[in-house]
């Protein structure tokens, strides 16, 4: 923003504004304070972009005492005048009577900030100096320039209008528990049984899991913002050095869900957990020149499966029934015939409606003492078939009636922020491997340039589709207890009111009002320093631009 005098044109101009008389006498004085307007009203010719200074062509109607030399007849009409400003950062060079006194700022307005400007401008005693020439025939002329972007920003993103979803605040390396609880969240069978679990007005959601989940959960479905997860890492007993290791997704999807089934126990909502994501497979080792069998059976939550080495995921689960040779000096020690050739392996006898799968991105790499992140290309299809190739997964022990196809439940939610993806992004950007550019400079080698895509997936669920109905079901504020939705609604109001009192925080002000009483309090009682005693004064908050008439 730019204050300046109403800007002449240069001297070998053809028309001037302030006859040459005017121009060298300079500023005038002002006594006081004086109305400011802008003497020639203007109007700007034809549809003006946003987005910063341009050029403009301004037609002026001018009085017959603004110029000299245009003055045809005694009465002449309205001259037209044409300016061409070519940049506003040029008018320090056709300023003769004052300097340029410039403010600016920058600022998005969104939800968050929705009102920015200046607390104070120009001091009055500057603008009135005869020496800084600000005025000049009782005018001021004032230029703002304002320049509207269209800016795709991150922080003003809003998730809930665009996607219908909210996202998780990051509390510093939580992305991967973030992941993990928008996954939960999107089984609304386990939402809807986690809402089940009894809890009590009485207890801390920093305390307890169930209510912190529970408290999460319905911040997710009916907040429009991002939702914090301190109190539920508090209730794990997580302090914030905590919150900044990089935990394993596995593990803490394990530990969750054994807490949860265990605050399950003797509840309407026993056996959730198993219900939803409980598989078994069989453990064997077969003799292969005697009739001896060993098995084992086995639960599971999720299943690891290897990425190096596998293309696919049918690649995966074929690497993980693969048969082991038990033999030379690894043979197998059966009982009563001895050491025997065997084979050793995995099938599966049931898979769960939910299918947990753990991809092996990380691997100990013995040279570097680290764990390294392995980036290979490895697909995975929106339908999973388990049932394929005559059931070579299964046990013969399998329910070969139960139909093990699979639908890919997915969503992007990358911390606060939720996107729609298509489907190249769902699938294709989340494969890993590398990607090529076309080399297209002429006169250079045009073999494609390729970079490693190190975003990949890492975590997978899959819904058995002859579920999908049960578990996809739908889930309300009938489900939820009424203790619980009073306060998370108390909660979300205080928030609100905080909210709100921050964001007109810059319209009011505090101030004190010492009362007869007050003075009277003083007397004869106690040495003050003071008129009255200023901590028992009464607080005002008032609206700066509250008249003092109102105040009383």
């Amino acid at each position: 923003m730019t204050m300046m005098t109403p800007q002449p044109l240069d001297q070998d101009d053809e028309v001037m504004l302030v006859p040459h008389s005017e121009l060298m006498e300079g500023p005038q004085p002002i006594e006081g304070p004086q109305p400011m307007e802008v003497p020639v009203p203007l109007s700007i010719e034809g549809p003006q972009p946003l987005g910063g200074p341009q050029p403009m062509e301004v037609a002026a109607q001018v009085d017959n005492d603004s110029t000299v030399e245009n003055q045809a007849t005694d009465e002449p009409q309205a001259s037209r005048f044409t300016w061409m400003i070519e940049n506003f950062t040029r008018l320090n060079l056709k300023k003769l009577y004052s300097d340029v006194f410039t403010v600016d700022t920058q600022h998005q307005f969104h939800a968050r900030e929705s009102d920015w400007g200046f607390t104070s401008f120009m001091a009055l005693s500057d603008l009135y100096d005869p020496g800084r020439g600000f005025i000049m025939n009782d005018t001021v002329v004032i230029e703002a320039d304002v320049a509207v972007r269209k800016v795709v920003d991150y922080w003003t993103y809003d998730s809930k209008k665009e996607t219908g979803y909210v996202g998780l605040k990051n509390q510093g390396a939580t992305c991967y528990m973030n992941s993990l609880l928008q996954t939960l969240y999107h089984i609304p069978y386990f939402r809807k049984a986690v809402y089940h679990m009894p809890t009590t007005e009485n207890d801390m959601p920093s305390g307890s899991i169930p209510l912190a989940l529970q408290s999460l959960f319905y911040k997710l479905q009916y907040n429009d913002t991002s939702v914090a997860t301190k109190e539920l890492t508090k209730s794990f007993g997580w302090d914030t050095y905590d919150s900044f290791m990089q935990h394993d997704v596995q593990e803490l999807n394990r530990v969750l869900s054994e807490k949860l089934e265990d605050k399950m126990k003797g509840t309407v909502v026993e056996g959730t957990i198993q219900k939803l994501f409980e598989g078994h497979h069989m453990n064997y080792i077969e003799c292969i020149n005697v009739d001896f069998k060993s098995t084992r059976k086995e639960s599971f939550y999720d299943l690891q499966l290897d990425v190096k080495g596998c293309r696919d995921i049918y690649a995966s689960f074929d690497k993980y029934v693969e048969v082991e040779r038990l033999e030379g000096d690894n043979k197998y020690h059966a009982e009563e015939h001895g050491l025997q050739d065997a084979k050793k392996g995995v099938l599966f006898i049931d898979f769960p409606p939910v299918l947990q799968l753990q991809l092996k991105r990380f691997e100990y790499d013995f040279m570097r003492d680290t764990m390294v992140k392995i980036n290979d290309r490895y697909e995975f299809p929106l339908e999973l078939d388990l049932d394929r190739e005559g059931g070579k997964y299964l046990s013969p022990d399998a329910d070969r009636s139960v139909r093990n196809l699979y639908t890919l439940h997915r969503f992007k939610f990358d911390d606060e922020r939720v996107t729609k993806e298509d489907m190249k992004r769902a699938l294709e950007e989340q494969y890993g491997g590398e990607e090529e550019l076309p080399q297209t400079n002429p006169g250079f080698n045009n073999a494609p340039f390729k970079f490693t895509k190190y975003s990949n997936a890492y975590m997978l669920v899959y819904i058995r589709e002859s579920d999908r109905e049960k578990i996809i079901c739908d889930v309300d504020e009938k489900d939820i207890a009424e203790h619980l939705r009073i306060r998370l609604k108390k909660e979300q109001e205080a928030k609100e009111d905080k909210r709100r009192y921050k964001a007109q925080a810059h319209l009011y002000t505090i101030i004190k009002v010492a009362r007869d009483e007050d003075l009277l309090e003083q007397i004869g009682k106690d040495i003050y320093f003071d008129l009255v005693d200023h901590d028992k004064v009464r607080s005002f908050r008032i609206q700066k631009q509250t008249p003092f008439i109102l105040f009383k």
